[in-house]
């Protein structure tokens, strides 16, 4: 029996707590707990403390984990609680991605300062993105575009916008919506015209392989659907060897035991792109997104990562 309180790993941003907060919210609803039987522990990574380049220059997704994957993998934590989107395709030896809760709108949203959609910005314009999927759909959309470097929480990008430093930028509409921001949005991207990133909108938690007792405790709160369709898009995203060097979206939806997913790479001018269409069992997540992977790879050339990978 459970006596001491659960340790849940988390990032200090107001989105990182809210996706912890809900984690633990539906454990308790799951199994009957009380609030007290879980401790949030927010710890400070690379990434949220190293703000003022892109990600690309200073290593990587990995610079969001790796403080929480040390704490982990000793067994000071329990678990860990991440945005899905965040998460390198290889995990370190000994954990897994154990359970996904239930995916929110995946769609980007656009926040604009001088007109509300992408396409109705001025000739010329400039667009906040840290993202260089979102910045490489931007220039495949609208070449015009200026597109300069956003990164911090959501409150400074919006700061940053406010202040005049661009014409509009672009967030998760998941992540607006979870830290109750979801009015400042005023444009909802169709995901037909803007694919979003491999998991975006999906919670996940993170956690030792083979902790029977909390793979049992987690199991109770895993989004079978969700999960199906986030293994699909990192799998098309492990093949290509997906970093934050190389814009790439992906995007499956799972339902009534079949999977569907389409996923694109671009180079970061947007001037160049190969899309893949895949349809199959939702059992067969893992190889749809990995054949995918194989026929956008096959298509682009090795030249097409020429200069940029």
């Amino acid at each position: 029996m459970q006596t001491k309180p659960l340790r849940i790993g988390t990032r200090g941003s107001p989105l990182a707590l809210a996706q912890a907060h809900e984690t633990r919210d539906r454990l308790m609803a799951a199994h009957g707990l009380p609030e007290e039987m879980f401790e949030i522990v927010v710890l400070s990574t690379q990434g949220d403390r190293i703000t003022d380049r892109p990600l690309s220059d200073i290593g990587g997704k990995g610079l969001f984990t790796e403080e929480i994957e040390a704490q982990l993998y000793s067994g000071d934590l329990d678990f860990a609680v991440h945005s899905s989107k965040d998460m390198p395709t290889r995990l370190p030896d000994g954990l897994e991605l154990a359970a996904f809760l239930p995916r929110e709108d995946p769609r980007d949203a656009v926040v604009g300062r001088t007109a509300p959609s992408l396409m109705e910005l001025p000739h010329g314009a400039t667009v906040g993105s840290a993202s260089l999927r979102r910045q490489a759909q931007i220039r495949k959309l609208r070449p015009d575009i200026n597109v300069i470097t956003f990164r911090g929480q959501v409150d400074t990008r919006l700061r940053k916008l406010a202040e005049g430093q661009a014409d509009a930028t672009m967030l998760a509409y998941a992540g607006l919506k979870r830290i109750a921001k979801e009015h400042v949005a005023t444009q909802i991207l169709d995901l037909e015209v803007f694919m979003p990133a491999p998991a975006q909108g999906a919670i996940c938690v993170e956690a030792r392989i083979g902790d029977r007792r909390t793979g049992e405790l987690l199991a109770a709160i895993d989004d079978r659907a969700t999960h199906e369709a986030v293994t699909c898009e990192r799998s098309f995203l492990a093949v290509l060897d997906g970093s934050c060097r190389t814009p790439i979206a992906g995007y499956a939806v799972s339902e009534a035991g079949r999977i569907r997913f389409r996923g694109m790479i671009l180079t970061p001018d947007g001037s160049r792109f190969y899309e893949s269409e895949i349809e199959g069992l939702a059992t067969d997540a893992a190889a749809l997104g990995a054949e995918a992977g194989r026929v956008v790879r096959e298509a682009a050339g090795t030249s097409f990562f020429d200069g940029w990978g």
